[in-house]
């Protein structure tokens, strides 16, 4: 079985820190990298190449929505799920617009 390779992008630390210690556990995925904001996934995911990012909206610097559809140009092949509080209908149609995989609520 082929290891996933993911990155975590949220502001929020305590969010990073529990996602990574529980997706750890994981079978099959690996953790490979950890961004607090838009700017820093795009400049992380050049150098980590991850398969799948996981992926907040509400984030300084550059949003996720911004980092979505800039991630999906530069690697069509990288997965973007969506973890939010927004759980409005808007919300998720734009993510998926801009090349979101899925949308999960936290």
């Amino acid at each position: 079985m082929d290891t996933i390779k993911l990155m975590l992008a949220d502001d929020h630390d305590v969010v990073r820190t529990g996602l990574r210690s529980f997706l750890e556990t994981q079978p099959g995925v690996e953790v490979i990298a950890e961004a607090k904001n838009g700017q820093q996934a795009l400049e992380r995911a050049r150098d980590a190449q991850p398969d799948i990012v996981l992926m907040d909206i509400t984030m300084p610097d550059m949003d996720g929505m911004e980092a979505t559809q800039k991630l999906k140009k530069l690697y069509p092949d990288c997965q973007i799920l969506v973890l939010s509080v927004h759980a409005d209908k808007q919300y998720f149609m734009k993510m998926l617009s801009v090349g979101a995989s899925g949308y999960l609520t936290k």
